[in-house]
């Protein structure tokens, strides 16, 4: 399982998302910190569940970092997060 499906699996099993998108950026970051060769160290994800109602930016951030302390540990360096609501999509 690549770290992307680990990524998915975690956070659809966690929030039920109803949109989950799941962008491996590593290409873009060749040479930056954190980089390594084969890449699965930066990605942007897109999330919307309604475990982030009533929730500050903050503490979705949070939970999702939480959920992913595994792979953060294990060489993903960079999370780009947008963390929605279902009414704010």
């Amino acid at each position: 399982m690549t770290v992307k499906e680990r990524i998915a699996a975690k956070l659809t099993e966690a929030l039920h998302p109803t949109a989950l998108e799941i962008v491996d950026e590593s290409g873009r970051h060749k040479g930056h910190a954190g980089a390594r060769a084969g890449g699965e160290t930066h990605f942007r994800l897109y999330i919307v569940s309604e475990r982030f109602a009533g929730k500050g930016r903050l503490e979705r951030h949070r939970i999702v970092n939480a959920l992913l302390a595994e792979e953060l540990a294990a060489g993903v360096h960079a999370l780009a997060t947008t963390t929605l609501a279902p009414d704010e999509a």
